[in-house]
């Protein structure tokens, strides 16, 4: 089976930018205190429910892993990129890596107590998006949450050049309404959302930042098993 188009792209460029990338991206991390914020919402949530593992999809070099470590959850990441994922193994000897898909993840049905999108879903060209959250809604258990970080807004923008390399490469800004409507015809209701302006070490062009945590019903509201059923199975690397 032939890989899509955007992971293909985006596997590609996540590879050769890997080393550059963990350079300068846990930085960039540190410095986002509201974005930190939600994760400790994220991680104080996913301990109190105890229903298994949280999943960092687009895990890139494993700081965000790490992080969620540090706050006492059981998280293993999980990347497109193989070169991403290596990465991570020699910086993270501990934690637990491995390469993988949004588009279908090697996890069973319910079996994980949270799934962190960090800015993973960006490279996903819209249409997808429901693909890729009806994936989070079924590997999640019942009353499992969810915790995406995304570009707020409506464009798209096309990178030849990041992290001093030469590659090619999609972004999406999407609408914070947009995704909570796409997690709910999922069947994953919002719980909370958190909006920032870009910071002073960020361009302007970076736009606000957005923050949106959605959790599983831990029983399924009338029609979304069906809503959810109609979606599919999504990794790109955050």
């Amino acid at each position: 089976m032939t890989e899509a188009n955007h992971l293909h792209a985006t596997r590609l460029a996540y590879d050769t930018v890997a080393v550059s990338y963990a350079e300068l991206v846990p930085a960039t991390f540190a410095d986002d205190v509201h974005g930190r914020a939600m994760i400790g919402a994220f991680a104080e949530l996913t301990r109190k429910l105890d229903a298994g593992p949280v999943a960092d999809l687009g895990c890139g070099p494993g700081h965000v892993t790490a992080h969620l470590r540090s706050l006492g959850v059981d998280a293993f990441g999980v990347d497109l990129s193989s070169r991403q994922v290596e990465v991570a193994r020699r910086r993270y000897p501990d934690l637990r890596f491995a390469e993988g898909s949004m588009t279908g993840l090697d996890l069973a049905d319910g079996s994980l107590g949270g799934v962190l999108s960090w800015y993973s879903v960006v490279h996903t060209p819209p249409e997808l998006l429901p693909v890729v959250f009806a994936e989070f809604h079924r590997v999640l258990a019942p009353g499992g949450h969810a915790l995406i970080a995304f570009k707020a807004g409506d464009r798209l923008r096309h990178l030849e050049h990041a992290y001093g390399h030469e590659l090619s490469l999609d972004v999406y800004w999407t609408s914070p309404d947009r995704i909570a409507e796409l997690l709910g015809r999922a069947g994953l209701l919002e719980v909370a959302r958190l909006i920032r302006e870009p910071s002073e070490q960020e361009r302007p062009r970076q736009g606000q930042q957005a923050y949106l945590l959605g959790r599983k019903p831990v029983r399924p509201a009338a029609g979304a098993g069906e809503a959810a059923a109609q979606g599919g199975s999504v990794a790109e690397p955050g």
